[in-house]
């Protein structure tokens, strides 16, 4: 593979390396001393790795390598992106949603029976949120319903794609005003989808996430903008 277009010393010692996950690195004074590089040049090298969760940095431990997450190195552009108007969260929303589809197949047939459990369960908690008192919205549960299903694609960029696209979700806040029975009907459909996941009946399953998608809201008002923190 050709790294000449990777311009991180840094980076391509990860890869030259074959550093494991979990493995801890050398020092950087070792480091530049072995490629002939200042350490200044690599600690901010090192900052970049950081900053895409390719690296930790642990007291007493020193720089350890963290397994490759894809929606790391995707979330600070794409914040970036919404944050300034340069992109719409609709438009990353378009993204996620034609992977879903597209991936929905493979991702049910590799559901264990445990994962299907899991699924009955987060409707369960979503549920006694919702018809709580007092009532709360299931963010968390709503997260973990669509990142289980789709958790068995064996793709990093899928699962990264759609872990950065909750992450953009949550800070978008674009359900934030989202009146009690926008959330009713949601869970409805989540219910539905999960009924048909454990009963095999993954087409029906298909039709209803298709389905639910046009239940996301797009008023100009909840989209995020620079001055939201």
């Amino acid at each position: 593979m050709r790294l000449n277009k990777l311009d991180s010393n840094f980076l391509r010692y990860l890869i030259d390396t074959q550093v494991a996950p979990g493995e801890r690195l050398p020092t950087l004074n070792q480091i530049g001393q072995e490629l002939g590089v200042s350490v200044g040049k690599l600690r901010e090298q090192l900052e970049i790795a950081r900053s895409l969760g390719l690296v930790s940095v642990r007291p007493r431990v020193g720089i350890v390598r963290e397994p490759f997450d894809f929606s790391q190195a995707v979330l600070a552009g794409l914040l970036f992106g919404l944050g300034t108007g340069e992109a719409t969260f609709q438009q990353f929303s378009q993204l996620r949603q034609a992977i879903e589809i597209d991936f929905w197949d493979t991702a049910v047939h590799h559901l264990t029976s445990e994962d299907k459990q899991k699924l009955q369960l987060l409707v369960q908690k979503a549920w006694a949120k919702l018809k709580g008192n007092p009532i709360h919205v299931p963010n968390e549960e709503h997260r973990q319903l669509h990142l289980t299903i789709f958790s068995r694609v064996e793709n990093p960029f899928v699962t990264g794609m759609l872990a950065a696209y909750w992450d953009a979700y949550e800070a978008s806040e674009l359900t934030r005003f989202s009146p009690y029975d926008y959330w009713l009907e949601v869970w409805s459909y989540h219910e539905r989808i999960v009924e048909a996941i454990v009963a095999g009946a993954f087409e029906e399953g298909l039709a209803l996430l298709s389905a639910h998608f046009d239940l996301l809201p797009t008023h100009p008002e909840t989209t995020m903008s620079s001055n939201h923190q």
